[in-house]
């Protein structure tokens, strides 16, 4: 088993160090997707069934889609 690190910025982003981006043969544009279990994240490259399940719940999610909710969590 290999490890690589990575270091969250101020807006919680991280860059997918090269080794892991070979392995899962990602490039610029892809879709990730996390696993979670208990004390777990699983990083995998997202398949379609992943895209199709999150843009069929697009159109609940807009209860949260005001400009001041944009504002209030523009730091998360």
């Amino acid at each position: 088993m290999s490890v690589s690190t990575s270091k969250l910025t101020k807006k919680y982003q991280a860059t997918i160090p090269e080794p892991v981006r070979n392995h899962l043969h990602l490039h610029a544009g892809d879709a990730i997707a996390f696993d979670i279990k208990n004390d777990r994240v699983i990083l995998r490259k997202s398949v379609p069934v992943d895209l199709a399940f999150a843009q069929s719940l697009e159109g609940t999610l807009n209860e949260w889609a005001s400009d001041a909710d944009e504002e209030a969590y523009s730091e998360l």
